[in-house]
């Protein structure tokens, strides 16, 4: 089997995320495209939507569209799980021939950081969603999405435009509220 895992806070999902998603089901040769959010990103302090409400978008948004299965195993571990165990865990669940793991490109500048690097390097094929501009060196594969927005800038404005229409409503009450307090 081949597949993809693209994870991810999706604080909330948007629509890069979206364009990541599609981009990859077209012009990659994968069976399936795995999208895991976060409990916590092992790169961060804090989430603002809580995991059950983020497992809640993903699935909104892309749990009815063939080959894309959501996955709650590192919203199950409560804890940050660095990408090498979730690597890991699919690998046990399934007979992989394939796998490429999908990531932002403003992850590149320290991903020979990321836990168990080596190790993850030798499992996986890097996919690179091109993003603000930043250099892809060649020998990655890349995603053109061609939509740059981040959940950052979606949670500081509430400016809903640019997320998933399945969850727009929701996202705008969910962040307003925190914005209010």
């Amino acid at each position: 089997m081949k597949i993809a895992l693209f994870g991810g806070s999706f604080d909330p999902p948007h629509l890069g995320h979206n364009a990541i998603v599609f981009n990859a089901l077209e012009y990659l040769d994968i069976n399936k495209l795995v999208i895991m959010p976060t409990f916590i990103s092992p790169f961060k302090q804090k989430f603002t939507a809580n995991e059950q409400m983020r497992l809640k978008w993903c699935e909104a948004v892309w749990a009815n569209i063939p080959k894309v299965e959501i996955c709650d195993f590192e919203i199950l571990k409560q804890r940050p799980v660095p990408s090498i165990e979730s690597v890991d865990f699919l690998y046990q669940k399934y007979e992989i021939s394939k796998f490429y793991l999908i990531l932002g490109a403003d992850h590149l500048k320290n991903l020979h950081q990321w836990h168990e690097f080596e190790r993850l390097q030798n499992l996986v094929e890097f996919v690179i969603a091109k993003r603000d501009n930043i250099f892809i060196p060649k020998e990655f594969k890349t995603l053109d999405t061609k939509v740059d927005i981040s959940s950052s800038f979606i949670r500081q404005t509430l400016q809903t435009t640019q997320v998933c229409e399945q969850i727009k409503e929701e996202v705008k009450l969910c962040y307003s509220k925190f914005k209010n307090t």
